[in-house]
């Protein structure tokens, strides 16, 4: 007996809550069991695993926090299991937290929790992470982990993710992703595992590929597009030899990951690349958006697409390719598609047709076969990519292809001057050129991108009776849409009437939209109009979970035979392969040391030990301390990744709300961060000098710490300014008035988040830890009364201190020996000089005292700013 077998008679035996496959049942064991990561294919949900863990842990004894989840998930399971939302405040949550349950907690709101001990840690029964894959991306699900497995060695940690493309790029990212998140195991389920294939291949929905042909003139298109790509993409590697460009190819380019691509090669280098080089790569975007047009667009749509790459404009900044014979020809044959001569004549959609004839004719007919004529509780789910898709099928069935070519092309303002036969009834409805001009003011919709975002992503029709009277009619419209469901509430529809359903396979981005869809809808016939991977595997899964007594499921498979679009989806599926090989192959090689799942504190010494110092100890005048080093940090720092490097480094957080600066490394040394945006923001606002200003009244050791993305350049040049009415210098400026008024103001420049924690490591060492209170007794207002400079009237220091010849040693001495400012202008310069002890300063000082203003002119009747024409102005002395 093989494994697979022995694990499919055990999940046999396992009961849950929501019904399980024999896969899914292995998983939910295995996962159960174990502290482990968790991947799986696209598709392949994890929802159901996830739902049983919740409902075996669902009871006020646990307490169960789930970290790293989108709002489609928190919203999903919370309405399932009717899950409590968290208070806002602080002393609610700690309430809620000692009431037990399970609760979706935002990262930046539980670090917080966990370090002002409002979160009873030793009672939480375990975390769950979901994304796992995004957790490196930031550091904040790692911080809470962290927090978490420090002081609970018992509770669980599982996380959970869908996306294994994602685990190969960068190096050993699954083990870094392990170690980040405190676990040993690795379950990998891809698609071809052979218990998914067994359990899948129990009950399969009956599917019929439909290869759709392009036209003669939408092949052309595509093949001039797909030129003009391989010519970008060899230009762009042979100015770029020195760059690990293997995974920029004509073949990824039209992927759906083309740009996360992109992004894991260029971005760490992106301040190196030349500007020929950015603009191949920008050009590589706009070409893959051409060519996804080409399919899924109407040829008008396309028109006015490809109309807007032809302008004098783009030709400046584009690198080249329009000039090219390829480009020549494709925009050429853009507008024969729409034009025949100078009539508006545009081809329709090839896959119009086919969606026509399955909706008027195929489907009718076999339903009528089955329901002695009738075709009442039918239904039909139409699946496409994109709200666009959804909006341009929802006007075909309901307008009628020509209708709808002719009001596209009425929208996005494009000349017509004469029009086709079969178009001459609608010039009434839409007016053509010589009409337009009085009328296009008023229309709203003549600008796409505003009307676009409007559309939805899910439409409801109903077959007329017209149906039933004439099959063969392709240009009238037979469907009527359904209006009166504003959210589409698919429980409110009536049964009796057949149905067709068009939705996008992730609805403004929730991925489960599509499996409650086909659970509430129940659609007899799936019509998936674009490919997708993912929504592929869920109608698997819906199909294996139906009851035996229910009818199988009609799958339609839409696809342009031998185009992009099929290139497309098999990429897809051998990148996920691929993906699953080498996590497969990392698996087998992989080392994890036995201390990895945090349970012991060998792991967290270690953890110290490799950043090249203890964390509990300091050398101090060859003595070594047990203090551990400390530092407060403003609340609202921790929407950054700083302080969960401290605290990786070695460095106690307190969280707390501190009026000034955002982290206290001592008694003496106050840090206010800035990133270059919010430095240049503040700089142009005045925010900053307040900032400075409070800083320097209340600690003697002030620093503006300015640290730059570890991802972008070390300057300040380049991309940081952008704007024609700012520039580098500007900035730079401004920090030198800064550094003059404020003499005691430290500049740290840090490149990285993780050089900045170094920095604050290396200026605690030796030096005591703040004292919490006292910070938090400062505010704007108030002052340190441990500042000897703070006895003094604070406007009258700052404006001698401004004084020319006062500077940071001699101010003091000025402050201290001096009564008054009306007593410093009566002192001689030898008395100055005995104050400040320092003869130039003094000269200085007396000379700007005791400088004579120079009277104006006394002629009132003088216009002012007039001067007389051919003379100087003189002033009287």
């Amino acid at each position: 007996m093989d494994g697979n077998q022995i694990m499919e008679e055990l999940s046999q035996d396992i009961e849950t809550k929501y019904p399980l496959l024999n896969y899914e049942k292995q998983i939910f064991t295995d996962i159960f069991e174990n502290d482990a990561l968790l991947i799986m294919a696209k598709g392949l949900s994890y929802n159901s695993i996830v739902s049983n863990l919740l409902w075996v842990y669902k009871d006020p004894g646990n307490l169960v926090l789930i970290i790293n989840s989108s709002d489609h998930e928190e919203k999903f399971f919370s309405e399932k299991f009717n899950l409590s939302v968290l208070p806002n405040l602080g002393s609610e949550r700690e309430k809620a937290y000692l009431e037990g349950g399970i609760y979706f907690v935002s990262t930046r709101i539980l670090v917080v929790d966990l370090l002002k001990k409002r979160v009873p840690v030793t009672h939480i029964t375990g975390i769950i992470v979901l994304r796992a894959h995004t957790v490196l991306e930031s550091c904040q699900e790692a911080f809470v982990l962290r927090l978490f497995r420090q002081n609970n060695k018992t509770g669980f940690i599982k996380a959970f993710s869908n996306s294994p493309i994602s685990f190969t790029f960068g190096y050993h990212q699954v083990e870094k992703v392990m170690r980040a998140v405190f676990v040993k195991e690795l379950y990998l389920w891809p698609r071809f595992h052979g218990l998914v294939i067994k359990s899948l291949k129990s009950r399969q929905a009956e599917v019929e590929e439909i290869h759709v042909s392009l036209t003669p003139n939408m092949l052309q298109i595509q093949t001039c597009l797909l030129d003009i790509m391989n010519y970008t993409v060899k230009q762009l590697k042979s100015i770029n030899r020195n760059l690990d460009m293997q995974e920029i190819t004509t073949e990824n380019c039209i992927t759906k990951k083309f740009h996360k691509i992109l992004q894991s090669q260029l971005d760490c280098v992106w301040h190196q690349l030349s500007n020929r080089t950015k603009e191949y790569i920008q050009d590589l975007k706009v070409l893959r958006t051409l060519i996804v047009n080409l399919i899924h667009e109407d040829s008008v749509s396309f028109y006015w697409l490809v109309s807007k790459y032809r302008t004098s404009e783009y030709a400046q900044v584009n690198s080249g390719w329009i000039l090219l014979d390829s480009a020549e020809r494709l925009f050429k044959v853009a507008r024969i598609r729409v034009f025949n001569g100078n009539e508006f004549d545009p081809e329709h959609c090839p896959k119009w047709k086919c969606l026509n004839d399955l909706l008027k004719v195929e489907i009718p007919e076999e339903v009528k076969k089955k329901n002695n004529g009738s075709l009442n509780n039918t239904k039909v789910l139409i699946l496409c990519e994109n709200n666009k898709t959804c909006f341009q099928l929802n006007n075909v069935l309901t307008m009628g292809a020509n209708r709808y070519l002719f009001y596209n092309a009425f929208r996005r303002d494009i000349q017509i001057t004469s029009v086709s036969s079969k178009y001459k009834n609608l010039t009434e409805e839409f007016p053509t050129k010589s009409d337009k001009d009085g009328v296009k003011d008023n229309k709203d919709d003549s600008n796409m991108d505003e009307e676009l975002d409007e559309v939805k992503s899910n439409y409801m029709l109903t077959l007329t009776q017209a149906m039933e009277l004439n099959k063969n009619t392709t240009e009238d419209s037979m469907f009527e849409p359904i209006s009166q469901l504003a959210n589409l509430d698919l429980t409110q529809l009536e049964n009796e009437k057949p149905l067709i359903c068009i939705q996008t396979f992730k609805q403004n981005g929730n991925h489960f939209s599509l499996e409650q869809t086909l659970e509430a809808l129940r659609p007899e016939y799936i019509i998936l109009y674009q490919s997708d991977v993912s929504a592929v595997r869920q109608i698997e899964l819906y199909e294996c979970k139906k009851k035996p007594e229910e009818p199988k499921s009609k799958i339609y498979f839409l696809i342009h035979d031998k185009t992009v679009e099929e290139q497309s989806y098999l990429t897809s599926l051998r990148r996920e392969k691929q993906a699953f090989e080498m996590l497969i192959q990392a698996k087998s090689v992989m080392v994890v040391p036995s201390y990895q799942d945090g349970r012991t504190d060998e792991y967290f010494n270690l953890n110290v030990e490799e950043n090249e110092s203890a964390v509990n100890t300091r050398k101090a005048g060859g003595q070594v301390s047990s203090v551990a080093p400390r530092v407060i940090v403003d609340m609202r720092e921790f929407r950054s990744d700083l302080p969960a490097l401290l605290h990786r480094r070695g460095i106690n957080i307190d969280p707390v709300t501190i009026a000034i600066g955002d982290y206290i490394l001592t008694p003496d040394i106050c840090v206010e961060r800035k990133s270059i945006s919010d430095l240049i923001g503040s700089l142009n606002s005045g925010r900053l000098y307040t900032q400075c200003t409070q800083m320097c009244r209340n600690y003697s050791r002030p620093i503006l710490l300015i640290e730059f993305d570890q991802n972008k350049p070390f300057n300040l040049q380049g991309n940081f300014v952008v704007s024609t009415d700012i520039s580098g210098a500007d900035i730079q400026q401004k920090l030198q008035l800064l550094t003059i008024h404020f003499p005691r103001l430290k500049l740290v420049w840090s490149p990285s988040p993780y050089a900045t924690a170094e920095l604050f490591y290396e200026l605690k060492e030796g030096r005591k830890n703040p004292n919490v209170d006292e910070v938090v007794a400062l505010s704007g207002e108030n002052t340190a009364d441990d500042m000897n400079y703070e006895r003094y009237n604070i406007v009258v220091h700052d404006f001698v201190q401004k004084l020319p010849g006062v500077t940071s040693k001699n101010i003091s001495r000025i402050m201290n020996r001096g009564i008054s400012l009306d007593h410093l202008i009566t002192l001689t310069q030898d008395q100055l000089q005995e104050i400040v002890e320092n003869k130039n300063e003094a000269e200085i000082i007396y000379s700007v005292l005791h400088v004579k203003a120079k009277p104006v002119d006394s002629d009132k009747t003088k216009p002012f700013g007039k001067r007389k024409l051919g003379g100087k102005f003189k002033s009287n002395k």
